[in-house]
């Protein structure tokens, strides 16, 4: 199986690493960024470097390729590869809208070939833990979700780029996505935003998100996203609240709660999982196996997402359309 990987950044890398394992693939051509990034990547995995994705597409006849690089880019490199016959794997977003990204899903079906998002959120021990564990907390109630990043100072990577990530929580569009597979489809986004920094519009050296889910259940949801120097600690807290206890989720350390008593959960490694997608990619071109990424709901994430930008420009209370 020839591949290619467009990107060369930590998950780039830990998919020529999955792949180079595999003694029934070889890594043909790497295209980046910037010609030097390409050419010591490309070098260490045996495989030509490019210095622009078409270019690669142009001169390598491929049966497979891996996206990752850059959020707007997504979209035109998986249309670029479905329309040249590759089966082809993006990191997510698919697409910075998701009018864009049914697109794809429909082109990919029209050709027959594989288009898989990756989300290895769901593969996560926590995620597993959480589909394991809520059906035992009775009726929802709310859930509060926050992933906090300080930083000092501030990265000038492009995931401080509007342009280039897109809007926060269509960049970070996992979050949205993890609950949407627990806890089914959002009916009404409402959504604050802010942006600090000297080098605005252009590049960001704070941001801060807040949405409100109201789900189809009834169920609401608080979901906050936020990186930057104007933010002094770093968390990552996922709380579920039902009418038999509720479930939190500190970093690494889960805890079941119910009246009177607190219970450790084991959470399991949050290591190798773009291994684990690689490895099922490859088992499902081969032999049929199944993939974990349901596409309507990856696409009713992204269409979340985009409600809540939407209400973020807007300040008004969004419907979701699919």
């Amino acid at each position: 199986m020839r591949v290619g990987i467009i990107g060369t950044g930590y998950a780039a890398r830990s998919r020529a690493e999955a792949l180079r394992k595999d003694g029934q693939v070889q890594i043909v051509a790497v295209a980046g960024r910037t010609p030097e990034r390409s050419a010591a990547f490309a070098a260490e995995f045996g495989a030509a470097a490019y210095s622009d994705w078409s270019s690669l597409f142009c001169e390598q006849p491929l049966d497979l390729v891996f996206v990752s690089t850059i959020n707007r880019d997504h979209a035109a490199i998986a249309r670029a590869a479905l329309e040249a016959g590759i089966h082809t794997v993006v990191e997510y977003p698919l697409a910075l809208s998701v009018a864009e990204a049914r697109s794809l899903v429909q082109l990919a079906a029209e050709r027959q070939l594989l288009l898989h998002v990756e989300h290895i959120e769901l593969l996560s021990g926590v995620h597993q833990l959480l589909r394991r564990e809520l059906a035992g907390l009775g009726k929802l109630f709310a859930v509060r979700y926050i992933t906090l990043t300080a930083a000092h100072p501030a990265p000038d990577r492009w995931t401080y780029r509007p342009d280039q990530f897109g809007f926060p929580l269509t960049g970070a569009v996992s979050r949205i996505h993890r609950l949407v597979d627990l806890l089914g489809k959002v009916e009404r986004v409402s959504c604050q935003l802010r942006y600090d920094g000297p080098d605005l519009p252009h590049r960001y050296s704070s941001c801060y998100c807040t949405a409100h889910l109201s789900f189809a259940s009834g169920l609401l949801a608080v979901l906050t996203y936020g990186k930057g120097d104007s933010l002094w600690c770093s968390q990552r807290l996922l709380e579920f609240h039902g009418q038999r206890g509720g479930l939190l989720i500190n970093g690494e350390e889960a805890t079941l709660l119910r009246p009177g008593s607190a219970h450790p959960l084991e959470t399991g490694s949050r290591h190798g999982l773009f291994e684990q997608d690689t490895r099922m990619v490859l088992a499902h071109l081969r032999c049929g196996s199944p993939l974990y990424v349901d596409p309507e709901k990856m696409l009713h994430a992204l269409a979340v997402a985009e409600a809540a930008e939407r209400s973020a420009q807007t300040q008004q209370v969004v419907c979701v359309q699919d």
